[in-house]
């Protein structure tokens, strides 16, 4: 039995044990025993049992289930392929699920991506895509989610989505069947994640029968599985993304999911559906801590991004990895996004090391200021090329006159007759490139890299200072997942000790990263 800091420590750290908790009568103080029961005395007695406890149990036994998966852990998508298909291919076969970062990548390129998909897991189903809200190209979008229906992908992710459009709708109905008993058994599981209640609930209700109709008349939905989409809602796997790296409203999470699964639990009831709605959390999850504290919020499962970045898997330049490796809690901050510069949509960047985000903020308070690229002062437009762009403004825009003349012609087209559109455009080629700078370590615009990053990144770095996983090659995505699923097992158990009286030290609230199998 074990009654002194240091002996409960050590009991709690054997999380797959079960534990006995055992008041000392004569001593009036409370201690642990491991594995069978202690035989009570005159002086000791059991006043409790903890049974074992597995990472494997965190979460939603529901999500485990549905998804083929042994760990309830995701590895978001990370944009322009950054969250690589190696990142997922690994994260298939450790038994957790992955989604490829499609946002932001031609068609082409995604769907080589998805045929490499295909070819390595495609005979499971914890495995998925990314497909992107994008108000400015809503081409792409449909012929993205077109790609991902073809191919049967058989996990899509949601993101930046501000409401329901006619491709993700798609995707997500395509393929509904009824089983033998009248079951609705869905081809493809739709994850959305979401920052803002109103969006939480149009993804948590069944489809719009205007837009399933619309589909119908497409001929990109049967009248059958427009029917049965009528029944279910658009996603059973929603994502609370609170204040994450990219696309984010700084939301914390200790507010927000609460209020998701509470809004979840009324939409269960007043549709009617026979099977839950998983509510996950992503977001500042980047140590055992803040894992375990997700999952006490009652989070389904939990999905990383901004720390998977870090690994040897991930799609981003050594140069820009060993600048997130140098990044603190504090070391973000926010600027305009590419895909939605001319909303003011802003996403959230590393700080430290780079002057992107100040940079970016001048292009689009250039942006607001101006009617058209010939109105911007001599002056402003000086400094512009020289600090920002360092070209000429027409030389940039011969480069950016190419790039959607093979991407979307249309944009060109509307450049013509818009100036200021011509201006977003131009100052777009910024942000795009800068993304692109820091994936294929372009030293020599160092100080222009955007890497997307949440305070997780700092909070992992805390976590792993002196340990294995300070050193980059020992980064990998199976390795920071299993690690962080083990140490928050260990937080859970620590917090379940204290619960029952019994004087947990400080040292048994932390968990240092090992290698695991």
């Amino acid at each position: 039995m074990k009654f002194s800091p240091e002996g409960i420590a050590a009991a709690v750290a054997k999380i797959r044990e079960p534990l006995h908790i055992v008041a000392d009568t004569s001593a009036a103080c409370v201690g642990v025993a491991l594995g069978s029961p202690p035989v009570s005395g005159d002086r000791q007695e059991i006043v409790g049992m903890l049974p074992p406890l597995y990472p494997e149990w965190l979460g939603s036994h529901s999500f485990c289930t549905t998804h083929c998966t042994r760990f309830p852990y995701v590895a978001g998508e990370m944009a322009n392929g950054i969250a690589t298909t190696r990142m997922v291919i690994e994260m298939a076969h450790a038994e957790m699920l992955g989604f490829f970062g499609a946002a932001g990548l031609d068609l082409v390129r995604v769907e080589r991506a998805v045929d490499e998909l295909v070819d390595q897991v495609g005979g499971g189903s914890n495995w998925g895509v990314n497909l992107i809200h994008s108000p400015g190209e809503p081409q792409l979008e449909e012929r993205v989610a077109d790609l991902l229906v073809r191919r049967g992908v058989p996990r899509v992710s949601a993101s930046a989505f501000m409401g329901l459009t006619l491709p993700v709708v798609r995707c997500a109905a395509t393929g509904l069947r009824a089983d033998h008993s009248g079951r609705i058994e869905r081809r493809t599981q739709l994850f959305a994640k979401v920052s803002r209640l109103e969006v939480a609930e149009r993804f948590m209700s069944p489809a719009p029968v205007k837009m399933l109709d619309a589909l119908v008349a497409r001929g990109e939905l049967t009248e059958a599985e427009a029917r049965l989409a009528a029944r279910v809602p658009v996603a059973e796997d929603v994502t609370v993304e609170a204040d994450s790296g990219g696309h984010t409203d700084n939301r914390p999470l200790g507010a927000l999911l609460p209020a998701v699964i509470a809004l979840r639990d009324q939409l269960v009831s007043r549709h009617g559906y026979t099977r839950p709605i998983r509510v996950g959390a992503a977001g500042g999850l980047g140590s055992p801590e803040g894992v375990a504290a997700a999952f006490a919020l009652g989070a389904a499962y939990i999905v990383t991004g901004s720390v998977n970045q870090a690994s040897v898997e991930a799609g981003l330049s050594d140069d820009a990895k060993r600048m997130l490796a140098q990044a603190d809690v504090a070391d973000v901050t926010m600027a305009p996004a590419a895909d939605m510069f001319e909303l003011g949509v802003r996403l959230q960047v590393l700080r430290r090391g780079t002057m992107f985000a100040a940079r970016a903020a001048r292009l689009y308070d250039i942006y607001r200021s101006h009617s058209g690229l010939e109105q911007i002062p001599a002056e402003v437009r000086g400094k512009l090329e020289r600090d920002i762009l360092r070209a000429p403004i027409d030389e940039i825009w011969s480069e950016t006159a190419c790039f959607w003349q093979r991407r979307d012609p249309a944009e060109l087209a509307r450049a013509e007759h818009d100036p200021k559109h011509r201006m977003a455009l131009l100052f777009r080629w910024y942000l795009g490139k800068s993304s692109r700078w820091a994936i294929d370590g372009e030293v020599s615009r160092r100080t222009d890299y955007q890497i997307w990053c949440g305070p997780a990144m700092g909070a992992f770095n805390r976590w792993t200072a002196g340990t294995f996983l300070a050193e980059p090659a020992n980064r990998s995505v199976v390795q920071i997942a299993r690690n962080l699923l083990e140490g928050a097992a260990v937080v859970t158990r620590a917090h379940q000790l204290r619960t029952y009286g019994v004087p947990v030290p400080a040292a048994a609230f932390t968990f240092a990263p090992r290698p695991l199998a």
